[in-house]
Parts: structure tokens; C-alpha cells; sequence
């Protein structure tokens, strides 16, 4: 089952952050299964103004990193960035791309270690590596005894394929989903464009079929079809483009946070997909959440309308991030990388918090833009 508990960052709480910000066309999803050439594409290179460090208006600095990530076989750019990012217990990174092998990962320094997924195609879109206990049986002198081992895997929503799928961290398929025709909310399949999963305390799944109908399906640990929530609506139950889910495991009373991006808001649900509240769609808190992750009592919500959102564990703003002040670049993919600035992002897709504190932001971009954001009482020790 999963381990179930808020990841801690190291020597960080949430006075600690601060960072700036930036601003909404419309996103559209991934046509099925083609990708570029492993060469990748070919832009004119991203300018630089040299070290760039922002603040958002609070206590702690942040190095804006642009070029981090190590690129395999003399890649100048990853290539269509349309996923997720999500860091193991190592701070290895796993990311989903569209050119090349479906899922890439580097190390914490952001050199390549491996890549795998040649033959999923491309839409790779959500992620979420999930802590399990598995047991295991081992033999020392004769004895047999069983154990305890806690082991990660990657969970996977496919939007091209409309495929629901977990792997080992190496890609090796464990279990595969089935279609929700048991919903009875499809009148056929291609009205099925999953977005996210995510894995409760007790190993049930759940998944958002955010470019589809709007709709969270719930399955039991092995696969099998449950029950439904949210779908299209006026009221606060209901969901438009539940684009990410995230597990809250705070105390004992795990809940279900999911990023309503043309809603404009967080919504939270029980586990059995009760509506408990979330944030103010009328509030300008958020303008077209992606995805949320919380590490500690900080959440980090990718926002596609140009801005990265720092919420505490109320979900009450902090800070917004690298708000970008040229609106005809939010949430517009085909921003080419001799356009891009550093200090300011585009069309967060998704970011994650790793357990040093350092911030990962992937834009939804032609090129492929992941750009790191390290705190300043960590630069020295780099």
C-alpha cells in the first residue's frame, strides 16, 4: 500500500519562501501518437542576461537556472514539453517529452541518466511516483521470513492514448487501467483524455479525465472501475478541466486536491468524491491551475497563465513566481526559445518542489522549457 505522508523539504518551512511571478490563451491537447526525431527540433538559442535572481516580494532570493538540465546525444532542446515532472527519493528527475523516449531523467545536478517509453508515442501527460510497502520473502540459514520493503513506482496518464498505466522507475508495465465504460459516461472512447492520477493511503486510484469530460474516476488498487465524481456543472461539485490531482496526507484524514484549471481554483474532496470546499475562483488567487504538489506546509502550483503560485497549507497565497509581464506570451506554445527571458515563464504545465527546496517548472512549450529555481542559502554549497 502507499506510505502516506506530505514529502519534507530540508531545512525549509513556509516563511522561508519567496519568489516572483507572471500571466491565459487556451491549451490545446496532444494529437495521438506522433513525436519528433530523436535529434529533436531546431530553434535559435534563448538569450541570456546572466544571473538572474528573484524574490517575489518576500525574504528569500532564488537563482533563476535556465540551462541546468544535461541534454543526451548533443540535443541542444528537448523538444515539445506538454507533461509533468516529478522527483524519486534520490532527486532524480522524471520528466515526459514528445521527442525521443517518453519519459527522460536526470539526476539532482540535471545529467542524463537514463530515458525509456520509445514505443508509447507522445501525451504522456501526468505523472506521480507513489511510495509502496511490498512484501518479500528472504532466506538466511535456512530460516524463511517475510519482510517489509518500500519501493517506488510511476504512475502515468496517457492523454493520446487515453491510457492509465503504472511502471517500476525503469518502465517495466505493472498494471494498466481499463476505459470507465462502466462510468456510463462515455458514449464512446474518444471522449476519454485522462490527464492525471493519483494513489490514495489505501492503493485506490484515481484519475482525471481532464481533456475529456470533466469527470474523476475512481479505481480499486488492482484496476478495477468504482465510481465517478465531479463532471460538468454549475455547481462547486462540479469540474471543468480537472487538469492534476494531488493526494493531501497531512494528518489522518487524507483528501483529494484537484487543479480545476477553467475553473480557476483548487477544489478538495473526500476519498469517496464528496465536495468539502476550495480556494476563490473570484479571487484572482489563481488563474488557470495546471497542477499542485506540496512539500511540507508549502504547496507549488503550476499555473498555465504564465506564473508559478506558492500556497501554504490553507491554501492561502505566499508568493506568485516569474509573473510574466508580456501577456501574449501566457499559456502560448509556441513561445521559440530566442523569445524567452529569464525571470519570467511562459505556460506552467507543472512543478514540483524537490527535498533541498529547489523549485522545477516545466512550460508547456514547442522547445521544451524546464527551468530550475535555487534558493539562495543553498548557492554556496553547490
Amino acid at each position: 500500500m502507499p506510505v502516506a505522508n506530505r514529502p519534507l523539504i530540508q531545512g525549509l518551512c513556509a516563511a522561508s519562501f519567496a519568489l516572483v511571478g507572471i500571466c491565459a490563451a487556451h491549451e490545446v491537447a496532444h494529437d495521438a501518437g506522433e513525436r519528433d526525431t530523436d535529434q529533436g527540433p531546431h530553434f535559435e538559442g534563448a538569450k541570456s542576461d546572466g544571473k538572474v535572481y528573484i524574490t517575489g516580494g518576500a525574504k528569500t532570493p532564488y537563482l533563476w537556472e535556465s540551462d541546468w538540465l544535461k541534454l543526451p546525444d548533443q540535443r541542444q532542446w528537448l523538444g515539445s514539453t506538454h507533461g509533468c515532472i516529478v522527483t524519486d527519493a534520490q532527486d532524480n528527475v522524471f520528466l515526459s517529452a514528445d521527442t525521443g523516449d517518453a519519459i527522460q531523467v536526470f539526476d539532482k545536478h540535471g545529467n542524463f541518466v537514463r530515458s525509456f517509453g520509445a514505443d508509447w508515442g507522445a501525451g504522456v501527460h501526468g505523472l506521480s511516483i507513489v511510495t509502496e510497502t511490498e512484501n518479500v520473502i528472504t532466506e538466511s540459514e535456512g530460516m524463511t521470513e517475510n519482510a517489509e520493503v518500500l519501493v517506488e513506482s510511476l504512475f502515468i496518464a496517457q492523454t493520446s492514448k487515453q491510457r492509465v498505466f503504472k511502471t517500476t522507475l525503469s518502465g517495466e508495465v505493472l498494471l494498466e487501467l481499463e476505459f470507465p465504460a462502466a462510468s456510463s459516461k462515455y458514449e464512446n472512447r474518444s471522449s476519454y483524455k485522462p490527464t492525471s492520477v493519483a494513489v490514495a493511503p489505501d492503493g485506490r486510484l484515481y484519475v482525471a479525465d481532464g481533456y475529456g469530460l470533466s469527470w474523476v474516476h475512481i479505481y480499486s488498487a488492482d484496476g478495477i472501475y468504482l465510481s465517478s465524481f465531479g463532471g460538468p456543472g454549475e455547481g462547486p461539485e462540479h469540474l471543468r478541466t480537472p487538469h492534476g490531482l494531488l493526494l493531501d496526507t497531512p494528518g489522518d484524514t487524507p483528501t483529494l486536491l484537484v487543479s480545476d484549471r477553467e475553473n480557476h481554483r483548487i477544489a478538495r474532496f473526500s476519498l469517496d468524491g464528496k465536495y468539502l470546499g476550495g480556494t476563490d475562483p473570484e479571487s484572482g488567487l489563481l488563474r488557470r491551475p495546471c497542477h499542485l504538489q506540496f512539500a511540507g506546509d508549502v504547496a507549488v502550483v503550476a499555473d498555465l497563465a504564465g506564473r508559478v503560485t506558492l500556497l501554504d497549507e490553507k491554501l492561502e497565497l505566499i508568493t506568485h513566481l516569474g509573473d510574466n509581464p508580456d501577456k501574449s506570451q501566457h499559456a502560448n506554445f509556441g513561445v521559440t526559445p530566442d523569445k524567452w527571458r529569464d525571470g519570467a515563464f511562459l505556460a506552467p504545465h507543472c512543478a514540483r518542489i524537490d527535498s533541498v527546496g529547489n523549485l522545477l517548472v516545466m512550460d508547456w512549450n514547442i522547445a521544451g522549457r524546464i527551468t530550475r529555481l535555487v534558493p539562495l542559502f543553498r548557492i554556496a554549497d553547490k
